[in-house]
């Protein structure tokens, strides 16, 4: 009976899922094989599932309303990420995301009602994850920009001795910087920016999407290299500054990775030891068995 139900349950969610789609127009994957090919070759992994889901939050937008502040930061902070949607998207997304594992959890109370308030926290749990992952991708590329900084500006110490052409230093620490995509993408849109428009301009609004202190010492000295200041002795000082950050930033990375390997350890040390417990009572209940069989 319970199987049955199961199966009704399917069949009729399916039926309004189709409806649903037909009504109120909503692209189906036939319809989204063009967007599917665009990220292959953008070398981004989107299935059909994620397809689904991305048509479902781009209707579910309309009934999303936002406050004009936290939209324009949520805005900046899209543009920040490298993500090219609007904030309602980012908002519907999480939404959806959330309700396709709350919906779960009808079935679940029919089925085991205690199962149920577990996963609507899960839903809600989901949802925050989602909306606040934007930030962790914010840190993660701040990060690994920071990382490269060093190096560029010993490059840009060095190379001041005998060329000051920003555009050419940014042309030249972009065709070398493989370590860093994500550095080397920004220099590929500040040195655009700068063919087509003022140079200090396109340096600051580097400055204002990656939002990093360390960055804006960067900018500061290259506008100082546009309008002619002599910076030879700021540069000096920034690269024995941002040489001492990478130091402390590598023994930060060494001091995590004992703690990683403690913990798989642990794991590890937890896994043999539910194995013999669970062996031990087996032997403990053929044991018994065969006592009182006897």
């Amino acid at each position: 009976m319970t199987l049955l139900l199961i199966i009704s349950g399917v069949v009729l969610g399916v039926g309004l899922t189709l409806v649903a789609s037909d009504y109120f127009r909503i692209p189906l994957l036939s319809t989204s094989k063009a967007i599917k090919n665009l990220s292959r070759r953008q070398k981004k992994s989107t299935g059909s599932l994620s397809l689904l889901l991305q048509d479902l939050a781009v209707w579910f937008t309309r009934f999303i309303k936002i406050n004009e502040y936290k939209r324009i930061q949520l805005s900046a902070d899209l543009q920040t990420a490298n993500m090219n949607i609007s904030p309602e998207l980012h908002m519907a997304n999480a939404l959806i995301k959330a309700l396709v594992v709350g919906i779960f959890a009808f079935p679940a109370f029919w089925i085991f009602p205690l199962l149920a308030p577990v996963i609507v926290v899960i839903s809600l749990l989901l949802y925050f994850n989602e909306v606040g992952s934007i930030r962790k991708l914010i840190g993660d590329k701040r990060e690994i920009i920071n990382y490269e900084l060093p190096r560029f500006v010993f490059t840009v110490e060095k190379t001041l001795k005998y060329n000051r052409d920003v555009l050419g230093i940014l042309e030249n620490y972009k065709n070398s910087a493989v370590s860093s995509l994500e550095f080397r993408r920004e220099l590929e849109v500040t040195i655009a920016d700068m063919r087509s428009g003022n140079y200090e301009s396109a340096l600051t609004r580097l400055e204002s999407r990656v939002g990093s202190p360390m960055l804006s010492d960067v900018v500061r000295g290259l506008i100082g290299v546009i309008r002619g200041d002599e910076t030879a002795m700021y540069w000096a000082a920034l690269s024995i500054k941002f040489a001492d950050i990478g130091r402390q930033t590598l023994k930060q990375k060494a001091q995590k990775v004992p703690a990683k390997v403690k913990r798989l350890s642990m794991l590890l040390m937890f896994c043999f030891l539910i194995s013999y417990l669970v062996i031990l009572g087996m032997e403990i209940i053929t044991s018994l068995g065969a006592v009182f069989g006897s």
